[in-house]
């Protein structure tokens, strides 16, 4: 089947990051994780009906946003939960993790189908596994549900429930974990994919609604479906090589969103990542895939 990619936004994201398609809305929210490093804004909205941009500044770093179902903002920083004011441009503290490791921060997350959000963290380095995976329940409660982790990715839930994926970017691997709704408890976590045979890591995710998890390799600038027993389905090469998350998109939920990175400079201690003087052409931009004839699935806002 015949598709297209096209750049949606020359945004040049420093590190774009978290997208959300909102049903309610029809519009795409995402952060730029480390925007405001670079005097850049951290908070982005698209509409695409008129095409109109918005975007917010924060002083802080940004690892993922969710909508509340009070038209708020909850976000993952750097050291923990917030409430974040789209008219305010205010921000409200939840509750703090990982207080004792001043070199981690919150990274990728998502909300589950009851609302709760799961949000992880990274070592800034990419080191070592000091992070914890984190869960934020509709009473504000804090609950750490895994640890042992470098760089948190990709949290999104199987169609059924029944299946909660998660990454760790730098220990090169795909998790699945059986997951209790009613609970919120994923366990029995077990490898579902490798990336150490791949030219990228894995980076952010979603499932579509036939079940098979799509992920942004970064690195690599591939695009890349799994079936449900982790085998590679396809691949699809986009127009740069850091992309850093995906979701599905538009009134029919079939179209794909993906975001990118415009960073060049990493305190990483590997060397994973080429040495660039500037970022790739398009890096950093916004990219929209039509005409693959997959749907995905609508994203939860947060239960208040």
């Amino acid at each position: 089947m015949s598709y297209s990619i096209e750049c949606v936004l020359e945004c040049s994201n420093h590190l774009g990051e978290s997208p959300i398609w909102d049903v309610e809305e029809g519009r795409l929210y995402w952060v730029d994780g480390t925007g405001r490093r670079v005097g850049k804004p951290a908070i982005w909205r698209y509409d695409p009906r008129s095409g109109k941009v918005q975007n917010w500044e924060l002083n802080r770093d940004v690892g993922a946003m969710v909508l509340g179902q009070d038209g708020r903002a909850v976000l993952a920083l750097d050291d923990g939960f917030y409430f974040f004011d789209f008219e305010s441009g205010q921000i409200e503290p939840i509750g703090l993790v990982d207080e004792d490791q001043p070199r981690t921060r919150l990274n990728d997350g998502k909300c589950d189908r009851q609302g709760r959000f799961f949000a992880g963290g990274m070592d800034d380095k990419e080191e070592l596994k000091i992070c914890g995976l984190w869960r934020l329940d509709a009473d504000l409660s804090i609950t750490k549900v895994d640890g042992g982790i470098i760089c948190s990715n990709g949290p999104c839930w199987s169609p059924d429930d029944k299946t909660f994926y998660f990454a760790d970017t730098f220990q090169e691997e795909i998790w699945a974990y059986d997951y209790d709704i009613a609970t919120g408890l994923p366990s029995g976590r077990r490898l579902f994919a490798s990336t150490r045979d791949d030219l990228g890591v894995a980076d952010g995710s979603t499932v579509d609604a036939e079940g098979y998890l799509w992920n942004a390799q970064l690195i690599s600038g591939d695009l890349v479906r799994y079936a449900p027993d982790g085998s590679v389905e396809r691949r699809i090469s986009m127009p740069v090589k850091n992309i850093t998350s995906v979701n599905f998109g538009g009134p029919n939920l079939d179209e794909i969103y993906v975001t990118s990175m415009a960073r060049v400079k990493h305190p990483a201690v590997h060397d994973l990542f080429a040495v660039e003087a500037k970022p790739q052409f398009g890096a950093g931009n916004l990219f929209r895939i039509k005409g693959l004839g997959i749907r995905g699935l609508p994203e939860p806002r947060f239960a208040l």
